[in-house]
């Protein structure tokens, strides 16, 4: 059996734009693709709302912090055979003031945390999928939080791309594929979650086969 661990924010967490609840765990895109990848596999939830990258958070908590807890996690977890890694949306926030450069910088911190990890099979390190941000609309809900950062978000692809070829990690862009909700301009609808499911389970495949 494969273990996955997903390690995100509010969009791994599934967060719902319309209720701003949360969707039901056969909703959100993690239980989609432990369905469509069958008992071979073992999804591990790990999202959380306003994680960030390596940032603390003077208004949500410095709990926030995706730096903070990844270590406890992976060795909690470990054996790990992949980390499908999706975080960055919440760096964007105006209070943080950051570049894209910052955030890309912030990713490629924890990428090494897994990287010098011995949580994968073996002790050594598990395959990282690592995961950019879908650029962010123009909020609705969080207009004041997010003010400005959809031109900023744009820019990820090519930085988190480029930090994969670097590291060496596997590495999807869902912005080929879906979008944000025009209700909140930050989270997905149920069809996101169905498709960026479909495309991750067929990707994971690949990459164990």
């Amino acid at each position: 059996m494969k273990t996955i661990l997903c390690y995100g924010d509010s969009n791994t967490w599934g967060y719902n734009p319309t209720t701003m609840g949360r969707y039901g765990i056969n909703e959100r895109w993690t239980g989609q693709l432990a369905v469509r990848l069958g008992n071979s596999y073992r999804i591990i939830e790990e999202g959380l709302n306003c994680r960030t990258t390596v940032w603390e958070d003077p208004v949500d908590g410095s709990y926030k912090s995706g730096k903070d807890y990844l270590a406890p996690c992976l060795d909690s977890h470990r054996p790990i055979d992949l980390v499908i890694l999706w975080l960055g949306t919440n760096d964007l926030k105006r209070r943080f003031s950051l570049a894209p450069s910052d955030i890309s910088t912030g990713v490629e911190v924890l990428i090494k945390i897994i990287e010098n990890s011995a949580s994968g099979i073996d002790g050594n390190a598990p395959e990282i999928l690592l995961l950019s941000p879908t650029p962010v609309g123009k909020p609705v809900d969080f207009h004041e939080m997010f003010k400005d950062a959809e031109e900023k978000s744009i820019k990820l692809h090519a930085l988190y791309s480029e930090i994969a070829k670097l590291h060496g990690c596997k590495y999807f862009n869902p912005s080929e594929i879906i979008s944000v909700s025009g209700i909140d301009g930050v989270h997905f609808d149920l069809e996101s979650h169905s498709k960026l499911a479909e495309k991750l389970a067929s990707i994971i495949k690949n990459i164990f086969k």
